[in-house]
């Protein structure tokens, strides 16, 4: 499919050092420390190898809606893809951007103190200050309006983003934004896409965010339809603007 621009990619405003790695249809956008593209690269090709390989041996594993098992001698990174998978009833890919984000981070972690790796609105990060992600809602009134804080220093975390309305990602659901914090960026995005296929319209929100309440590893969520908002957990809103974005 043609390359979508993102847009949103010109929002960020840190001290960060920032640049973009592309390796066929994997595009990350990073910022760390300092310049680690060619790290970053080297790292993100791996990944992809790793996944292509066993995709190979199990062509399933790519095209399931339900949770796949993975084979005994599979990578550990489609161990966790499967296991985030089967704990909210997704197909095994719909942790595939967050494992991707994640790898390349952790990498990159060898060389920096701090990293952010967003694969096409799912986010893996490590930061000793607080950052604030700008939410990309699509045609919602609210898109580009509020921001998440992430507060927790000097750990992984993990913001994922699911849309009904918004990329070419598949989503059973309407929701403009399904967004989850959690301890895992593999988690996070397979948790969105969960909560995502569940909101339909404004009144599935409540409902659907109380599914993942209490779930381990869950640090917060929130989902957007349109002008309505809902939210639970360590999902701290700030209003942003143009100029602050970061």
């Amino acid at each position: 499919m043609p390359h979508e621009e993102r847009t949103y990619r010109r929002w960020p405003n840190s001290e960060l050092c920032s640049f973009e790695v592309r390796v066929e249809e994997s595009d990350l956008c990073i910022s760390a420390d300092r310049m680690l593209s060619h790290l970053a690269e080297t790292a993100l090709r791996s990944i992809r190898r790793t996944l292509e390989e066993y995709i190979q041996r199990d062509p399933a594993f790519a095209t399931a809606l339900e949770p796949r098992d993975p084979s005994h001698d599979a990578p550990d990174v489609v161990r966790q893809m499967a296991a985030a998978a089967r704990s909210y009833g997704v197909g095994p890919m719909a942790a595939v951007a967050g494992a991707v984000a994640q790898y390349v981070g952790q990498t990159l972690l060898s060389e920096t103190r701090q990293v952010i790796v967003e694969n096409g609105g799912d986010i893996f990060l490590r930061s000793s200050r607080p950052r604030v992600s700008a939410i990309f809602a699509g045609a919602s009134p609210l898109s580009g309006q509020l921001g998440i804080r992430i507060s927790r220093l000097d750990q992984d975390i993990g913001l994922c983003t699911s849309s009904g309305t918004v990329g070419p990602s598949l989503s059973f659901g309407h929701a403009d934004a399904a967004i989850v914090l959690a301890t895992s960026a593999i988690l996070a995005d397979a948790a969105a896409t969960a909560l995502g296929n569940r909101v339909r319209k404004p009144e599935d929100i409540a409902p659907a965010l109380e599914t993942l309440r209490g779930t381990e590893g869950i640090l917060g969520a929130a989902a957007i339809v349109g002008d309505q908002l809902g939210a639970w957990g360590e999902i701290e809103f700030v209003p942003i603007s143009r100029s602050d974005r970061s």
